[in-house]
């Protein structure tokens, strides 16, 4: 499988959501939903663990997809992810780097390639 890195940085392909989805799993869906209740502090069944990628347009999404403005900006200014912007990286952004997630250096890296 290609690696998918959506917009923000994260890299979809490596995702628990994603890999439970794909290999259509119940328990790693429940594993999921667990680990993501206590990190995130909200609630998730197993069912809410379905995700094709941010990339994809037409498969099944985190019920926050289509409320992340990360994303919605990407698209409207027709980037393939936040590297491509001539305004990365904005404050957008920032909460998201501040995690610690390795989306930060996933996008410099791309970013270093251009």
């Amino acid at each position: 499988m290609d690696k998918m890195i959506a917009y923000c940085g994260l890299t979809c392909t490596g995702c628990a959501a994603f890999l439970a989805t794909q290999q259509d799993d119940d328990s790693q869906r429940a594993q999921v939903a667990e680990m993501w209740a206590k990190e995130f502090g909200a609630q998730y069944k197993p069912g809410d663990i379905n995700c094709d990628g941010c990339l994809s347009e037409d498969g099944r999404h985190i019920s926050h997809w289509d409320m992340c403005e990360i994303r919605a900006c990407a698209q409207g200014k027709g980037v393939e992810n936040c590297a491509h912007c001539d305004d990365y990286a904005c404050e957008k952004l920032g909460a998201l780097f501040a995690t610690g997630h390795e989306a930060r250096a996933t996008l410099d890296e791309i970013r270093a390639s251009l």
